[in-house]
């Protein structure tokens, strides 16, 4: 397997946890109210969505959003579902050429940071399994039971799907 061919696999079990946290946080109520979980549901998909746009064409600024700008657990939950209707698209066009290419990550100031794109896409990656963690925590503190959104749990079902 090409290291693209992994990113993209590791993208595809991307979305199936993160529709299984989304079901799991909003089928218990406590949890769809909890302000901690929200913002961090926020947090989590806009650091997918400034990512995306740092591998892109950057020919726009990235849009910047903060957890007021949705009005409802489903608004949040289109936004995250946004991200991932980019993912194959993205994926199809991928060259190992870009993957190696060195991109400027210009939230990174002192010192100033560069990582190519496969790190970049490596990152979302991990930045989203750490804060689905987090979440599940929160989501037992609450009374609530949380989904094993596990890689090794995704390839022992045979890499299923989303359902969001």
């Amino acid at each position: 397997m090409s290291i693209r061919e992994w990113l993209h696999d590791l993208y595809r079990h991307q979305e199936w946890a993160d529709a299984k946290h989304w079901r799991a946080i909003g089928g218990f109520d406590k949890a769809r109210a909890d302000d901690t979980i929200r913002k961090r549901l926020h947090h989590l998909h806009l650091v997918q969505h400034v990512l995306y746009w740092s591998v892109g064409d950057r020919v726009t600024s990235p849009q910047i959003t903060t957890p007021d700008d949705f009005d409802s657990f489903e608004s949040l939950r289109e936004y995250a579902r946004a991200f991932h209707a980019h993912v194959p698209s993205y994926f199809g066009a991928l060259t190992d050429d870009r993957l190696s290419t060195s991109i400027h990550m210009g939230w990174f100031k002192d010192p100033p940071l560069s990582i190519t794109v496969a790190e970049a896409l490596t990152q979302c990656a991990m930045h989203s399994q750490h804060h689905r963690g987090q979440n599940a925590s929160r989501l037992r503190e609450l009374g609530g039971v949380p989904e094993d959104t596990d890689y090794i749990i995704w390839l022992w079902k045979g890499r299923p799907a989303p359902a969001w």
